[in-house]
């Protein structure tokens, strides 16, 4: 089970850190993985993390503003989001998936979070 918080709102150019706490004893295993889905769009991917936390990646929009990291010892990972844009607006997602080095596709992961609301003013 994944549960996701930390969302708010807060001025175009602020910060927020997002966190996803995961229940079970293999949270350590699973490749995690952040999206975002915008009124009337599609939920998009963000940013994602190998079990071991030694690779990241991210999509265009969020390079360079967005860290993605994990603390497996209290079975968490973060979203640390900086120059924040009226366009991050969105409910955020965390995913885990079991067995993956690189997933960037919803279709990829198996265990969703509830989703926690972003909201950036402008």
């Amino acid at each position: 089970q994944l549960q996701a918080c930390g969302g708010g709102l807060v001025q175009a150019g602020g910060s927020l850190r997002l966190s996803c706490a995961a229940s079970g004893r293999t949270f350590s295993s699973y490749h995690m993985g952040w999206f975002r889905q915008a009124p009337g769009k599609e939920r998009e991917f963000v940013a994602g993390i190998t079990w071991s936390g030694s690779s990241t990646y991210y999509a265009d929009s969020v390079k360079g503003r967005f860290t993605i990291s994990r603390d497996n010892a209290k079975n968490t990972v973060y979203l640390q989001m900086k120059s924040l844009k009226p366009e991050d607006t969105a409910v955020y997602y965390c995913a885990a998936v079991w067995g993956r080095d690189y997933a960037d596709g919803t279709s990829s992961y198996d265990f969703w979070g509830q989703g926690t609301l972003v909201t950036v003013s402008s």
